[in-house]
Order: structure tokens, then sequence, then C-alpha cells
């Protein structure tokens, strides 16, 4: 069910989860139009653009949970009042209040996704609403330098008219044709005379300022300066302790869309199946988003501290200075650097009844006789088996 909704032509996920997520980081919301086929419970998508959004409702008791949204008028003048998606019965979930707002929102339903939104409010907001003003100001100053520098080359020409009136001035500036080209020729009298000016710029850092409104733009964005081309300072190893802020920003946002794409999965399951009420806690009810990690990680560390923890809680194990459960879950704790997900009480329990094996099997071929242990071992070694068990006996 998830992968026909995943890969439908319609849906077409692998091709827009990229916009969307795009989106999400531009406007704060992506808002998800939910159409159901009646026999089947199939679920299809189609997008309604945060722009047409004109409200999104929340419940009267409880404003952190939004309820319906409220579109722009089409030219028609008709306006859409969808239902926020929640997965459940609205009479299990919502106060006879809340339940009353949403019998309002009868065009269909929809599914809402919101980010950098605070508790208080309706709408999500923008990753760029901090920097709007300061990138503006940025551009504004780089325009101002390019101006300037433009100004800087250019060249005006003083044509200076000896003992001439208004009229022979404006005769002369009307007739006269700089040299533009090289070589060029201006022929006049001794009453003419012609220079050329260059304007006198007084010079400014504006390195200087253009990093510090580039940088204030950049950290509201928590995004280090030699990712954005400005080298500055950093070596390779400051730059990699620069960048775990910004990894760790992105990390949470990854986080949020694994929790908006396991709603979405667990609400085609819901509909596909029809059912009143699941139980989510069910397992055929988990659906789990999968996500690469963002950056590789320096695993050479993790394994010398493993080998180092290893050897250290063996020998406190050893000596009767640590639990076995507590050792295990030390060594789990740095493998989790790995990203392996360890249940400590459940590895020692495995790992006992292993030694346990193990040593029965080491007694109980200590008990044959020399020449069947040496037979044993020598079939061991070529890799043969006997045929028969009576054989080995």
């Amino acid at each position: 069910v998830l992968d026909a909704h995943w890969n439908d032509p319609i849906n077409n996920w692998p091709l827009k989860l990229k916009g969307r997520v795009r989106d999400l980081a531009l406007y704060g919301e992506v808002c998800l139009i939910a159409s159901v086929h009646e026999g089947s419970g199939f679920v299809r998508l189609g997008y309604l653009p945060a722009a047409r959004i004109a409200e999104v409702v929340v419940d009267i008791t409880n404003p952190e949970q939004a309820i319906g949204v409220v579109t722009q008028k089409d030219v028609q003048g008709k306006a859409y009042r969808y239902k926020v998606v929640v997965l459940g019965e609205d009479a299990q979930l919502f106060s006879e209040e809340a339940q009353a707002q949403r019998e309002g929102f009868a065009d269909g339903e929809v599914l809402l996704w919101q980010t950098n939104k605070l508790a208080s409010v309706s709408r999500g907001r923008s990753d760029l609403l901090a920097q709007f003003d300061w990138v503006d100001a940025y551009e504004t100053y780089l325009m101002k330098v390019l101006d300037r520098a433009d100004a800087a080359g250019a060249v005006l020409w003083d044509l200076k008219v000896v003992g001439g009136d208004q009229t022979a001035v404006d005769a002369q500036k009307k007739a006269f044709k700089p040299p533009v080209r090289r070589p060029g020729v201006f022929a006049h009298n001794d009453s003419v005379e012609v220079s050329q000016i260059e304007p006198k710029l007084a010079a400014s850092d504006t390195t200087a300022t253009a990093r510090l409104l580039r940088n204030h733009s950049l950290g509201g964005a928590t995004m280090p300066e030699h990712w954005f081309g400005g080298g500055g300072d950093v070596n390779r190893a400051a730059s990699t302790d620069m960048g775990e802020p910004t990894f760790k920003l992105y990390t949470a946002r990854q986080a949020e869309l694994k929790l908006f794409l396991e709603q979405l999965g667990r609400y085609v399951l819901w509909r596909n199946k029809g059912l009143a009420e699941p139980d989510w806690s069910k397992p055929e009810w988990q659906v789990k988003a999968v996500f690469p990690e963002l950056a590789s990680k320096d695993v050479t560390k993790f394994a010398s501290a493993l080998r180092e923890v290893v050897v250290a809680v063996a020998m406190a194990s050893e000596k009767g200075l640590m639990a076995q459960e507590t050792a295990v879950r030390m060594i789990a704790d740095v493998a989790g650097r790995f990203g392996q997900e360890i249940d400590a009480a459940k590895e020692l329990k495995t790992a006992l009844a292993e030694q346990r094996k193990r040593t029965d099997a080491a007694s109980a071929q200590d008990e044959l006789p020399g020449e069947l242990k040496a037979e044993l071992a020598k079939m061991g070694q070529s890799g043969q088996t006997p045929a028969e068990p009576q054989q080995a006996a």
C-alpha cells in the first residue's frame, strides 16, 4: 500500500519530495489536499500553495492544534474550507466546541506540515524570516559598491571656451566630439581648451563591511562563513567543529520531516483499511521513514574509544567492580556512535547463552576417548562430517 502510494504517477514522491521540502523551508508550510478513493481507500495528494491559504483555524480550546484551512477566494468568489488530518476520530480527540468547529470544514481533508511555528500562532514561518532585512541590506550595499566602481572608471571632458559668450559655449559643446578612439584627434583654436577629468573617489574598505553584513545573515541561518565562499582564518580542524551546529540544525529539520512522512504513511494505511479507530500501538500500523546521514562520521576515534572501553569494562567486571550488564551498557553507548542500537540486557543474555553452549561443548568433548577426539579434530580440519551419528559415538 505504501509503495503504491509513494510511486503513484500523481503522487510521485521520488520527484516531488525535494520541492516540497524546499517549500517548507521557504514558506514555513506545506499543505497537501488528500483525495481518497471511495472503493479502495487509495490516497492521492494535490498541492495547495501557501500563498492561497487565507487562514489556518485552530482549536478554540487548544490554540496549538490546527483543525482547518480556509483558502483565498477563487475567480468564482468561493473560498474552500478543508479539515486538517488528525489520525483518529473527532469524538475521541476533540472537545465538543472543537467538534462543532470541525463540522464547518466540509470541502475535504488536508495534510498540513508547518515549521518554525510558535505554539501561540497558527502559521509557520520561513527559515529566511530572520535574515530578510539583512540580506536586502547586503544586496543594496553590493549594488552601491558596483555603482561606485562604475563611477570610478568614468571620464569627464572639460571643454573651456576662452573669451566666448554663452552662445559660443553652447555651439562649441554641440560641435565637440570627444576622441573616443585611439589615436583620436580634436582640432581647435587657441580660444578652446580641452582636458580630461577623472573622478577622485576616496577609497574605502568595502570588504570589511560586506563581510560584516554577509556573516550577520549567515549567522542567522546557523551557516559557517566558509560554506559561503569566505575562508577567513579557518583551517580544516576549525571548519569541522564550526559545521557541527549547522548539522545539528539540519538533523533537527530531518527529524521533523521524518515525523511528517510517518504521519502521511499512517494516514495512507488508515484510509486503505477503512477502520474507524486503529490501534496505533500495533506493529502493523508503524511506519518508519529512513533518512541517510547528513555527514560521514570519522569512525577512527570511535573505534579507538570502543577498544579502550571494552578493555576497561572487562577488567572492572573481572575484578568484581562492575556488573556485567553495566559493562555491556557502556559498550553499547560507544557503539551507538556507529549507529548501532544495542539492548544491553538482551545482548548480555544472548552472550551468556552462547558462552554456556561453548562451555558445554568443550566439556562434552573432554569426556570423549582420546582416539575419538583425535578423529573428530582430524575431520574438522578436513571439513568432513560423519555419515551417521553412530559413527561419531
